[in-house]
């Protein structure tokens, strides 16, 4: 279905792979690893014909329809939901004016041609709506969404209406670009579940190892310049890779011995008479010896010392008779909840639960309309939402802005705390100002790990991090002694963090103290939200 044979791709003056070779057969899942700026992207961008490489071909079979989504999406105008879902929003109009062209030239029998018209057949299939509906449906959307204008809602949600459309289509090889970064747990379920029997061939890119573990039968991992493939899901790569690397470090490391054994000979009888010629002879060995080359390990996950929060009481925050409304859409009415000190929850259950509504009440940041929200003794909050960037100073460069939340702490130790965390090189002399919005979302996380409250309070902490970053998150929080409650789409966060599951739905509260799959062992909850969602 698609082949990549010694290709070679360079970026201002970087090369990013050479060499690289990768297969994806039809129905193969297949993921896409590396470090941030390692130059996954730019290979789906040179699969798409949107750039093109220095050396090396790129193979597709003609028939092959392919369906990309994007980590952003196009800016919208005043198109529907259903509109974008259905490619009513512009991408039928663009597949026509497509065709017409290819039909003028007399290139009908191309690649381009086939596809275009395969995606307008299935676009302008009498069971589009129907077909749109059950995937919006599964990607968290309600009825009344539909109808919506697509303007009005977040970046992520028009994100969602895009994916859509791709599932709509069905092609034959989807390339999905961190397709979980806008979902749910609950939509994130609903996808995985989808593509563990969607026909046709998948390529993604991801930062979710869990999702890669459930959904993936390949990786390749981008390193080095080099595109190297594994057998197995993320889990499965990880542990090949590991071996590799013992394995190559360990050649290296005997064929240096030998190295030197045969250089120690050739430096104590060189001048022997005797034994010169032997002597020579060694050199001569060295010097037809194929060197092994010396393995760069593993990257691993960034540690370092949090600090540990002022101890607080027992009771880290508690609410009593919580009633809370938007207009006319009750969210809560007598809601009751205790946070002792100590425990790890996460807030799970369906898009429109209130998850985010209850966290910031906890926060102390939106009112509610009736009872009380006591704070424990000594308790100090933090609360940290993706879209906090009036706590930055603009003027500030971003290793400014750390070292100022922790005056205690080492540059060095922030520098590096910084690079885990995908601030590298001159990125930590950049002004607060001019920071994206994810990396504002980075760099507040930060400041709350190096200055941490003893109730951190966290929406969606993983978002815009990759892997080596959430591993580096989980193992700071694991050694963090305050209180924490948080939402969250990553089930591998999850399964590492919660000591107690908080059920929503519905206005209702369900407490499990225990981690993730004893919530699902015990409650079945998710399960069956899971079914509905399967079954619409």
């Amino acid at each position: 279905m698609l082949t990549i044979r010694e290709l070679r791709k360079t970026m201002g003056g970087r090369t990013l792979f050479e060499n690289a070779t990768l297969t994806v057969n039809y129905g193969e899942r297949v993921a896409l690893v590396g470090p941030n700026g390692a130059g996954k992207s730019t290979l789906f961008n040179v699969i798409l014909k949107k750039d093109t490489p220095d050396a090396g071909v790129v193979e597709r079979d003609e028939w092959t329809m392919v369906g990309y989504l994007p980590q952003e999406s196009a800016p919208v105008g005043n198109e529907t939901v259903m509109d974008v879902a259905t490619g009513r929003a512009g991408e039928v109009q663009a597949l026509e004016t497509q065709l017409h062209a290819l039909e003028k030239a007399g290139d009908v029998s191309s690649g381009d041609y086939l596809e275009a018209h395969a995606k307008h057949e299935a676009l302008t299939n009498p069971q589009v709506d129907a077909k749109a509906k059950k995937m919006l449906r599964g990607l968290g959307y309600r009825e009344s969404d539909f109808d919506r204008k697509a303007k009005e809602m977040s970046g992520g949600w028009v994100m969602r209406a895009h994916l859509a459309r791709l599932l709509v289509m069905e092609p034959d090889l989807l390339l999905l670009d961190e397709p979980t970064n806008h979902l749910d747990l609950l939509s994130l379920l609903w996808l995985q579940d989808y593509l563990k029997n969607y026909s046709g061939a998948l390529l993604l890119i991801s930062h979710d190892r869990e999702f890669m573990d459930e959904v993936m039968e390949s990786v390749y991992e981008i390193s080095e310049q080099k595109l190297i493939g594994y057998t197995g899901n993320y889990t499965e790569f990880l542990r090949q890779r590991d071996a590799n690397y013992e394995q190559q470090l360990s050649a290296y490391n005997n064929q240096q011995k030998e190295i030197a054994r045969l250089r120690e000979f050739y430096d104590r009888f060189r001048q022997v008479s005797s034994k010169a010629s032997q002597a020579m002879s060694k050199l001569k060995q060295i010097e037809r010896m194929e060197l092994v080359e010396k393995p760069l390990p593993p990257k691993k996950p960034f540690r370092f010392n949090i600090p540990q929060p002022p101890r607080g009481g027992q009771r880290a925050i508690s609410l009593q008779g919580i009633h809370q409304a938007y207009g006319t859409h009750q969210v809560y009415r007598c809601l009751d909840l205790t946070i002792e000190r100590g425990e790890r929850t996460v807030l799970v259950g369906p898009n429109g639960a209130g998850k985010s509504t209850l966290l910031k009440i906890l926060a102390g940041v939106i009112p509610f309309q009736k009872g009380e929200r006591n704070l424990g003794h000594n308790a100090k909050i933090g609360y940290f939402s993706q879209h906090r960037a009036d706590t930055l100073d603009s003027n500030n460069t971003v290793l400014q802005e750390v070292m100022n939340a922790a005056p205690t702490l080492a540059e060095n130790e922030a520098r590096g705390i910084l690079g885990s965390f995908l601030f590298r090189k001159d990125d930590i002399y950049k002004k607060t100002g001019i920071l994206s919005g994810g990396e504002k979302s980075r760099l507040n996380l930060i400041k709350f790990l190096v200055d941490p409250p003893n109730l951190l309070l966290m929406d969606e902490p993983t978002t815009h991090l990759d892997i080596h970053a959430v591993e580096s998150l989980i193992l700071a929080l694991g050694a963090y002694d305050g209180t924490l409650v948080f939402i969250s789409h990553d089930v591998h966060f999850i399964r590492k963090l919660a000591t107690k599951v908080l059920h929503v739905n519905a206005g209702q509260v369900s407490a499990y103290p225990g981690g993730y799959d004893y919530f699902l062992e015990k409650s079945g909850a998710l399960n069956n939200e899971r079914a509905a969602l399967t079954a619409s």
